[in-house]
Order: C-alpha cells, then structure tokens, then sequence
C-alpha cells in the first residue's frame, strides 16, 4: 500500500510539472503578441486560474516566472535591478487572490456549474486594477537614462487597464462557455449537436461573410478601417440573441480578435477606440445573453414540471381506465351468472311445476342481462379489447346504435396509428364517443364522420382528430332519436365541449367546435408522451 500510494503521488507530481511546462509555453508564446492595450496573457492567467485546482498553482506561478526571467535578465542593465526584480512576479500570483475570493465566497460558479456572467465580469475588472497598479509599480522604479523622457503614468493607465480587460474578455468568456458545453453534453454528443444544429448553421453563414467583408474592407480602403474596426461588435449581438452568453462570448473572441488584426500600429487610438466600443458591446451582451439563458433554464425547468404533471395526469388515466375495464369485466361475468342462475331456477320451476308460463320471467332476465351488457359496454367495449382501436371506431357499439337508428356513419383512418401509446389509444375512443353525444345532442343531423390523422414530428408522435356532423334533410325526418338517445348518453359523460379541451390538454393538445354552413365540426389535436 505505500508503494501505491507513492506510485500516485509521483504520477500527480509529473501532472503537475507537464501543466506547468504546457503553461509557461503558452504565456511565452502569447506574450509576443502583447500590446498595452491587448493583454492575452492576462486573459490566459483568469482562464487556467478559474479551472484548474489550487495545487497546480504553485508551479503555474514557478512557469510564469521561469518564461519572464530571459526578459528580466536582458533588461536589467537598462531599466534596473529593481524593474527586473519586478518582472519575475508572475501575474497568476498577484490575481490569484482575486480568483480565489471569487471562486469560494463570490460563487463564480453556481451549484449546477453555471457561470454567473455579472461576477466573471466584475472579476475581470478587479483583476485588470490590480495588474496595472502592479505595473505602475514596476514603471515608477525604471531607471532612466540622462536625457530620456519619463512615461505617461495615466496614459499607460488607461491602456493597462483596458487591455488587461479586453484580454480577459477575449480569453475566459470562450473558455469557460466551452468548458460548459462540454461539461454539460461530452465531446462527441457536442460535436454531433453542432454539425446537425440549424441555428449554428445560419451563424456561420452570416458571420463568417461578414467578417471577411469588415476585414477585407478595412485592408483595401484606410479610410474605412475604422468604420470597420467598431462595426466587429454585430458578430457578438448576433451570436447573443443566437446563443445566449456563449454565442457572445464566442462572437467576442472573433471581433476582438478582427479589431486587432486590423490595427495598423501598436499605439493606434482609432483601434484602442474601436476596442472600447467592442468591449462594451461584449459585457452588454454578456450580461444579455446570461439573463437570456437564466430565463431560458427557468423556462426549460418549468416546461419539465408541466410535462411531468402532464404524465402523472396520463397514467391516472390510463389507471382510471384499467378500473374501468376490470369493472366491465366484472359485470360481464356477473351477466353470465344472472344467465346461469336463471337457467338453473326455471329448469327447478318448470320441474315443480310444468305447466307455469315463464315468459315474463324470460322478459325480465334478458332485460336485467341487456342492461348489464349496456353498462359494460360503455365502461369498456369487448371489441376495443379483442381487435383494438379501428374496430371499435368503425364496428363498435356507437356506430350500431348510429346505424340503427338511421344515421350515415364512416370512419378514416390515416398514419401510424398502431404507434401510439395505449393511453392515447383510449383516450381518442372516448373523446370520439363524447364528441359524437355532443353533435347528437340537438337531434338536428343525419351523418357523422370520424377522421383520424396521425404522424411525427422531431421525434415526437401526433394525432388529429375531428368529428364531422352533417344534415341531409331526406334522411334527417327518418331517424329514430327515441331509441338512440338513451341508448347513446350511456357511452360517455356527457360534460360536452370542457370535456374534450380537459382531455385533450392532458396530452399536450386542444380542441375546439365550429359550426359549417351545414353542420358542424369538433376537432382536437394530441401529442403522445
């Protein structure tokens, strides 16, 4: 067990030494593209000091010192031992309290991981002031040789200030969003979300044209380029509205980046302008796509808790109408029993007494028998059990009743209709039942036909129905609405149009009665689960 134990040590030490040498790499690689007014070194800094743990700091600060030290060693004969000195204080060191603070008491990240855009921007701002105060330091012990003129301590300030800032928010912003996805979804899952997303399709479809034109426009005519350096910022307004903060934090990379690469100079004020105006633009945004993906989040939250009631609504039902067929069952046996127990007493009478007239006693038990039958019927049909839905809607007890009574009845069936789920299944039945009982209800049509169209759309099966309620007036005198209203009334609830927008609202849909130049429609939408 010890040797394991050194085993793991050793292992998380070489760790250690391999991140602190990527690291120092990076920061001596980055630093030669540094400009006082755009710090990626800075940006880097913020990002490793946000996602790495706090033992890999110690070498993290020792890699940024060891890649400082050939510039140190160079100056020092110019600028002095002290400013040398100086140089070799790694800027992980000084904002690392900074990080710290925000990572443990500020809750830079919330419980789920999500990055809370306002404090990344107020870190970044921090973290800016405390670096350039450093380098006020550093400057204020610079030996000057006789004749040179000092520097502008406020100038340098400002540009400090604004450079550290924008290289944060070129840096951690696309960091951190790119952290998130691949927390949130893996690799591979992103990578398939990304080439099969239409919305990343169309932005880059629209982005990349219009950064080669701002660019392209900014090199071929001088006197545009600044026209073009400000107009970087509609890349992060449209990743923003797109994509939420990691659009804009993506977009902000891209334009900071342009503004950059158009710059003509290293001290050129158009640029550090256009930088202040993108800057803005990118903390605007920031701060709009975050409350975009808070409200998004709430919204996807909320969308879960309906669905989850909604599936909780489902299965009751589908339990209420498992009641109902054990119950229809049980009348069904008990039918046979009344039939049996009828049998067995007329054959005991008849034995007692043969010449006793049984008719009225027939007359009763069948009557008892049909009511039963009835009763069991509308609780649950035998030919929705025994041959499932299209049996039921075009051979059922409703269309019989419909049929003798003298009403034309055809049904259509069109889709995938076997695909849906069984509680779908039964709630169309009764829905077509409750719709018919509505449409009858003021005995005013001839003809009904049912229509059942189904289908599926992002992976998610639908249904429409509709009832159609016609009048021909030569059949329409003929019917026999004595014998089937009682007869019709037992096969649903009777609660009318409310019914159907309950039921259908249970499976995410709709239902809604219009009245036709001679007739009138009920119609309903469902999404299965």
């Amino acid at each position: 067990m010890p040797e394991l134990h050194w085993g793991a040590k050793t292992k998380d030490g070489w760790k250690r030494l391999a991140a602190a040498a990527a690291y120092g790499l990076g920061v001596w690689l980055i630093a030669h593209l540094n400009v006082p007014h755009f710090l990626l070194v800075c940006g880097l800094n913020v990002s490793v000091l946000l996602l790495t743990p706090y033992r890999y700091w110690l070498f993290l600060a020792i890699a940024q010192s060891l890649s400082q030290l050939p510039v140190a060693i160079e100056c020092a004969s110019s600028f002095g031992i002290v400013w040398s000195s100086l140089m070799l204080m790694p800027g992980n060191a000084l904002i690392g309290p900074v990080i710290y603070y925000f990572r443990e008491h500020s809750h830079l990240f919330d419980r789920s991981g999500q990055v809370r855009i306002g404090k990344l921007l107020l870190c970044a701002l921090l973290v800016a002031l405390v670096l350039t105060l450093f380098n006020e330091v550093q400057i204020a012990t610079v030996v000057y040789p006789a004749g040179v003129t000092p520097m502008r301590y406020h100038h340098l300030a400002a540009q400090w200030i604004l450079g550290n800032f924008i290289g944060v928010l070129c840096v951690a912003p696309a960091v951190l969003a790119v952290r998130q996805a691949v927390r949130d979804r893996g690799w591979r899952s992103l990578l398939a979300a990304i080439s099969e997303s239409r919305s990343t399709l169309e932005s880059i479809c629209f982005i990349v044209p219009v950064l080669m034109i701002l660019i392209w426009a900014g090199f071929a005519e001088p006197h545009l380029r600044e026209l073009a350096q400000v107009a970087m910022f509609v890349p992060v307004v449209w990743l923003a509205l797109r994509h939420g903060w990691q659009g804009a934090a993506l977009g902000g990379s891209i334009a900071t980046l342009s503004v950059v690469w158009l710059m003509p100079e290293h001290y050129d004020n158009a640029t550090i302008q256009a930088e202040v105006i993108v800057a803005f633009a990118i903390c605007t945004m920031l701060l709009l796509g975050g409350r975009i993906e808070v409200l998004d989040r709430r919204a996807e939250r909320e969308r879960k808790e309906v669905r989850t009631a909604l599936a909780l609504a489902q299965r009751q039902v589908q339990l209420g109408e498992m009641q109902l067929r054990s119950t229809a069952m049980a009348l069904e046996h008990a039918r046979e029993t009344v039939r049996a127990g009828y049998a067995m007493m007329m054959g005991r009478l008849r034995h007692l007494q043969p010449a006793v007239d049984d008719r009225g006693y027939q007359s009763a038990a069948l009557a008892a028998q049909d009511q039963l039958l009835g009763i069991s019927e509308s609780l649950h049909p035998t030919i929705y059990r025994e041959r499932g839905l299209p049996a039921a809607l075009r051979e059922g007890a409703v269309a019989r009743m419909l049929d003798h009574a003298g009403i034309r009845y055809w049904c259509e069936l069109k889709g995938p209709l076997s695909q849906l789920s069984p509680a779908v299944h039964l709630a169309l039945y009764r829905m077509v039942c409750e719709s018919i009982v509505l449409g009858c209800s003021q005995r005013d049509i001839s003809d009904v036909c049912v229509r059942i169209r189904c289908g599926e759309v992002d992976g998610r099966r639908w249904v429409v129905a509709s009832v159609v309620f016609r009048v021909n007036p030569v059949r329409l005198p003929h019917v026999k609405w004595e014998d089937l209203a009682p007869r019709l009334v037992r096969t649903a609830t009777g609660g009318g149009i409310k019914t159907l927008e309950d039921r259908s609202a249970i499976f995410e849909g709709h239902a809604r009665q219009r009245d036709l130049t001679d007739g009138r429609r009920i119609a309903w939408l469902m999404r299965d689960i």
